[in-house]
């Protein structure tokens, strides 16, 4: 008896130990998934990488022996020029992650026990993963992926395998925000407050001002729109059609995916909140700010948000508000608007229109009504070394940014009507020590550039091909300035690390942000058409940062069959060459230094386009 219990102990414990080996086996599977670094990432994600050498051929066109190698892990490129490193094939992550957005993730939030205000939507705000919970993998499209229906047809309709949510159709059906039609999804240009169409409702703006004609540009004197809580930016998609631009701007929010649908459509947008940060942009940037019933609370905390408004509008700039508190006569929303009206009476902002559920407040053009206020009226003035065109990671405060000596004296912007603007240097040159001259060297010699660009990818593409462009180092913006004539808009970045002279490219009424290439951009997978990135690999390495993550962060922002224009150091494009097998991206175009006279110095231009490649579980979902 004792023998045979003896054994059966035996049994028992064997049993035990496989089932803990086995449960360790699984947990080591699961979170070296989720939480792969650079080194192991290979074998993390097995399920992508198996994908990706499944499909390299027959969705990719790739060249399956080279999919099916695993090579080491590089972060670091043109540094060692004798090492032959090769970076690894990258997996492809888990099909929930189709749609990430590292810096505005809720899992991050949740796995790093962020104690966050939800009061002040501190947690739609960015808070970026640390590099040990990166994803380093290739994001993945959703089941049945089309490439984007083309610009002007995209403002209009989207595919619905593209952005495989209908929730807002079915949330704002009575209010023409859009309709799941067959294959896909129907925009008819409604709002929230606008059901009828936002083309009559810019319409109704313009009359209330009484720009001639109804038409909300004022002979090129308004260019420039920020449009907060944004929706699906059915405002912003029908501005363009008067030469005006908006940057469309809502968070990811309860009505997720808005901005993705913005995008999709081809129209400008950036994810950001109002909420305890100043939002990326400088100060005097926007001719018109707008919110159509965008459910802010204006009056929280001493009126900061409208002061942050303030800081964004230029000398004389407008404030559309279409919101209940406008017109409607119940104690609640009578209270909310007699105190709002004496905050922005208190900022010196005036009505200059009011009808039926909008008003429309205008800041002032100069100093002097702020200097004949009541000593000790709040909101204060800023504090004289407060510099309002730092912006990121700075929090808002609770002031008003006067003008300086020059802007008093000039009693406005001093800019010329749009398009003139585009070309005629900016008034603000002077801040940063730049001459006329300068200014029109820079524009002339990007034309070229661009000029030469469209050349070299002119066996790819079409008049219609790019829609959604951005250009990553945009300096003052020329690169932009030089596609006028093109059926293009352009996301301006500045990185954070230099001098901002975005406000240079908003006085050409161009749009752009602040970014810091360190980290990953606020927006959607799948985004942009074209990335144009002018030595920002030689900037981030100077600063420690691994190109293998920014590689990785511009595969997610781009498009299947998108393009990215690399001008940089030719070791540099010598060492980002490696990595295109891993990437499934293939060369279009490359230019040598100093081949010809517009690659002077030490640029060298490597254009790619991202092949479309599906993995086994979206062929199946799409089937």
């Amino acid at each position: 008896m004792r023998g045979r219990s003896d054994g059966s102990q035996k049994k028992r414990l064997i049993t035990s130990v496989c089932v803990v080996a086995i449960f360790l086996g699984f947990l080591y599977v699961y979170y070296g998934s989720i939480f792969g670094s650079s080194s192991n990432g290979a074998s993390a994600l097995e399920y992508g990488s198996k994908s990706l050498r499944k499909f390299g051929s027959s969705y990719l066109g790739g060249d399956d022996e080279a999919d099916g190698k695993q090579y080491e892990s590089s972060t670091k490129v043109g540094l060692d020029d004798g090492e032959d490193v090769v970076p690894k094939t990258f997996p492809v992550c888990d099909d929930r992650h189709s749609e990430l957005i590292p810096c505005l993730d809720r899992n991050i939030i949740y796995q790093m026990r962020l104690k966050l205000d939800l009061s002040v939507m501190e947690h739609y705000e960015r808070h970026c993963p640390p590099p040990e919970r990166r994803y380093n993998c290739l994001i993945p499209p959703p089941a049945g992926y089309k490439i984007p229906i083309k610009w002007p047809q995209s403002r209009d309709e989207v595919w619905k395998a593209n952005i495989p949510h209908t929730h807002l159709a079915h949330e704002k059906s009575d209010q023409n925000w859009m309709v799941v039609q067959g294959e896909k999804i129907v925009f008819p240009g409604g709002g929230t407050h606008f059901h009828y169409g936002a083309d009559k409702y810019i319409a109704s703006i313009a009359n209330m001002l009484n720009f001639s004609h109804n038409n909300l540009n004022n002979e090129g004197r308004l260019r420039t729109v920020l449009d907060v809580g944004c929706g699906v930016a059915s405002f912003g998609a029908y501005l363009l059609s008067s030469d005006i631009i908006a940057m469309s701007l809502a968070p990811n929010d309860v009505h997720q995916n808005q901005i993705q649908f913005a995008l999709e459509r081809g129209i400008p947008a950036y994810l950001g909140v109002l909420g305890t940060k100043r939002l990326p942009y400088p100060s005097r940037s926007f001719e018109l700010a707008h919110c159509s019933r965008c459910r802010i609370d204006w009056l929280q905390r001493d009126g900061i948000l409208l002061l942050e408004l303030d800081r964004l509008l230029r000398p004389g700039g407008y404030f559309a508000y279409s919101s209940p508190e406008a017109y409607a006569q119940d104690e609640e929303d009578l209270r909310i608007w007699k105190e709002m009206s004496a905050l922005v009476g208190r900022m010196c902002w005036r009505i200059a229109a009011k009808r039926n559920q909008t008003v429309i407040w205008q800041k002032p053009l100069t100093n002097d009504c702020y200097m004949e206020r009541e000593p000790g009226t709040s909101p204060p003035l800023c504090r004289s070394d407060d510099d309002p065109d730092a912006v990121w990671g700075v929090s808002m405060e609770a002031c008003i940014t006067p003008y300086s000596d020059h802007d008093q004296k000039a009693k406005g912007s001093g800019l010329a009507p749009w398009p003139a603007r585009l070309t005629s240097p900016p008034p603000r040159l002077a801040d940063f020590g730049y001459s006329n001259e300068m200014f029109e060297k820079d524009t002339e010699t990007w034309r070229h550039r661009v000029e030469s660009y469209w050349n070299l990818m002119s066996p790819k593409i079409e008049a219609d091909t790019l829609r959604n462009l951005m250009d990553m180092k945009a300096h003052m913006g020329s690169f932009a300035a030089a596609l006028k004539d093109k059926n293009v808009w352009v996301m301006n970045v500045i990185p954070e690390d230099v001098p901002n002279t975005l406000k240079l490219i908003y006085d050409r009424g161009l749009i752009g942000t602040t970014h810091n290439w360190c980290e990953a951009f606020s927006t959607y997978p799948r985004t942009y058409d074209l990335l144009h990135a002018w030595t920002v690999f030689s900037d981030i390495e100077k600063k420690g940062c691994s190109a293998e993550d920014l590689l990785l962060e511009m595969d997610r922002i781009l498009r299947p069959s998108g393009f990215i224009i690399i001008r940089d150091k030719q070791p540099v494009i010598d060492s980002i060459r490696k990595y295109l097998s891993a990437l499934h991206w293939e060369v279009v175009a490359t230019t040598n230094s100093g081949s010809d006279s517009e690659h002077e110095g030490d640029d060298a231009v490597f254009i790619v386009q991202k092949k479309l490649w599906l993995t086994s579980e979206s062929v199946r979902n799409s089937e």
